[in-house]
């Protein structure tokens, strides 16, 4: 394995992958166990740290989508705070989450 040409150049570029590299490959149930536990580790969410959002479906008006989307990224969040402050005006939920 000392040998083997690096996969990323001095540029840090990936090169190509060869049929060589290939053939070094080793499945994921090749591994020690202690392997596999510490890489099944890695892939895991942490826990939630607030509540979890519920999707919905919710039909608006053309015109209402189209403002909402061109406000850019975060529109959601955007449409969702001011539901959320519509809702506490209406004594309907807390002000604060």
């Amino acid at each position: 394995m000392a040998n083997r040409k690096p996969l990323i150049d001095r540029d840090g570029e990936v090169r190509e992958i060869t049929a060589e590299d290939v053939a070094l490959f080793r499945p994921f149930s090749a591994l020690p166990k202690n392997e596999q536990e510490v890489l099944l580790k890695l892939r895991r969410r942490g826990p939630q740290k607030a509540p979890r959002k519920v999707p919905i479906s919710i039909r608006l008006s053309p015109e209402v989508a189209e403002g909402l989307r061109a406000t850019g990224n975060g529109w959601q969040r955007r449409a969702d705070e001011v539901l959320r402050s519509w809702l506490s005006e209406q004594g309907k939920v807390p002000a604060t989450r």
